[in-house]
């Protein structure tokens, strides 16, 4: 991938400027590491900093809780975004609204970094808090769907999980990011500091990439399967509607294909730290060390992903890693219950099977829809997802082992992974 490939996209199709394989795969990319950065970012604030500054008259595990639960705001936001942002992208292109989305995202995470706190201007500090993970997550639900659009539906015939898979892996990049910005202010700044300001400059330096995103997202051109589209008159004036109308039993079974994919990344990731953090007593630089080894062996697994399931096929692919995650969730307790090894191998399988399963289950969700609705229906079948599978997983995980032991945690991931299964056997080959 040269400079100069990046830079000039290629002449072609009578004539009309198209979007260079480079170009299509950097600009998927980057827009979903701004926006998992930006995610991610607040998932270990919440754990590290925002019970004490936005929450401090509670007690130490009831603030973590309520910090988990404004962190599962997002999660309820993103079907709006993608409601919202779905139907302008299969109105008005993909292009346009991807920008929009990158801005609702990042102008709200900026905001997070220049909140006042609990302690000085009271109740109001956490509900403002609150409405910026609204904001968050309202971006993210639009960005997500048309970054996968627009790898998949500039992808050449046979690789369309090849070129899904790499807005997925903005989600390992944006990881690693969020984790190392911390890992780097713990070693450089007192706790003292770190309370007081430090903790404001992952949120702030989400501007320089969103200056970066937005520079690769403005020079591409639309995606040729949308073009058609146009050309022909397929678009739909509300393509919710005819979502809901005609769309149902994809939607449904998009939801909870995806459903195991949520729940095992943010027990992997969320939960895992505040585990380490809270229960284990592991320092927290340790703690976010283990989180960006993990977010490596994520990384390297979706390319992995996405050559295998073009070369057997997405379905039985996704068939195999979810029997797989169902095994892995017998292991949860005792590899969490054992030495820092243990942990170590935990997460090493764990985040390998999350890159396994995520790689392809951006091109997975998109496959069952029509062009004209395939914005809105990719976008509102993942976030659905991401309201099961993911907003209560760092919630319900946190209960159960307080209330049940690391063994009930194992069996809540196995029953995401039944429940996956079950919906992947009942899809067609043509809907996965």
């Amino acid at each position: 991938m040269t400079d100069q490939t990046i830079s000039a996209p290629v002449a072609a199709r009578g004539g009309k400027r198209v979007n260079s394989p480079a170009r299509v795969l950097l600009a998927s990319l980057i827009g979903t590491t701004i926006e998992f950065f930006d995610f991610y970012v607040y998932a270990t604030a919440a754990v590290l900093v925002f019970p004490t500054l936005f929450f401090p008259a509670s007690d130490a595990t009831t603030a973590l809780l309520a910090s988990f639960a404004t962190f599962s705001i997002a999660f309820f936001a993103r079907p709006f975004g993608a409601i919202v942002f779905g139907h302008f992208g299969d109105r008005i292109g993909r292009k346009a609204t991807l920008v929009a989305a990158l801005l609702t995202m990042g102008i709200s995470t900026v905001v997070i970094g220049l909140l006042p706190t609990y302690a000085q201007i009271g109740v109001a500090a956490p509900a403002l808090l609150a409405l910026c993970r609204f904001g968050q997550g309202f971006g993210l639900g639009g960005e997500w769907g048309g970054a996968v659009l627009l790898a998949t539906e500039n992808a050449p015939e046979g690789k369309r999980s090849w070129y899904g898979m790499f807005p997925q892996l903005g989600a390992p990049v944006g990881l690693f990011l969020s984790s190392g910005f911390f890992w780097v202010l713990l070693h450089f700044m007192s706790q003292d500091d770190l309370l007081a300001w430090g903790w404001r400059l992952p949120f702030l330096a989400s501007i320089v990439l969103i200056v970066m995103g937005l520079w690769v997202r403005l020079s591409i051109t639309e995606t040729p399967e949308f073009a058609e589209a146009v050309k022909k008159e397929e678009r739909v004036s509300v393509p919710v509607v005819e979502l809901f109308r005609n769309h149902k039993r994809s939607l449904f079974l998009g939801t909870f294909v995806a459903l195991v994919t949520f729940v095992l990344f943010y027990i992997c990731s969320a939960w895992l730290l505040s585990y380490n953090v809270k229960v284990r007593q592991i320092a927290f630089t340790d703690a976010l060390l283990m989180q960006i080894y993990g977010s490596v062996v994520f990384g390297v697994a979706i390319p992995l992903a996405g050559k295998v399931a073009d070369a057997v096929g997405r379905r039985p692919f996704l068939i195999v890693v979810t029997v797989l995650i169902g095994g892995f969730s017998f292991f949860l307790a005792p590899l969490m219950g054992g030495g820092e090894g243990s942990l170590y191998l935990f997460v090493t399988l764990g985040m390998f099977l999350m890159g396994l399963t995520y790689g392809v289950i951006g091109a997975a969700l998109a496959a069952p829809f029509p062009t004209r609705v395939r914005y809105t229906g990719s976008s509102i079948t993942f976030n659905f997802a991401g309201i099961f599978g993911a907003s209560l997983a760092p919630y319900a995980a946190t209960w159960l082992q307080q209330n049940h032991g690391l063994t009930h945690v194992g069996y809540y991931m196995g029953a995401a992974a039944v429940i996956t299964l079950l919906c992947i056997l009942a899809s067609g080959r043509e809907e996965v």
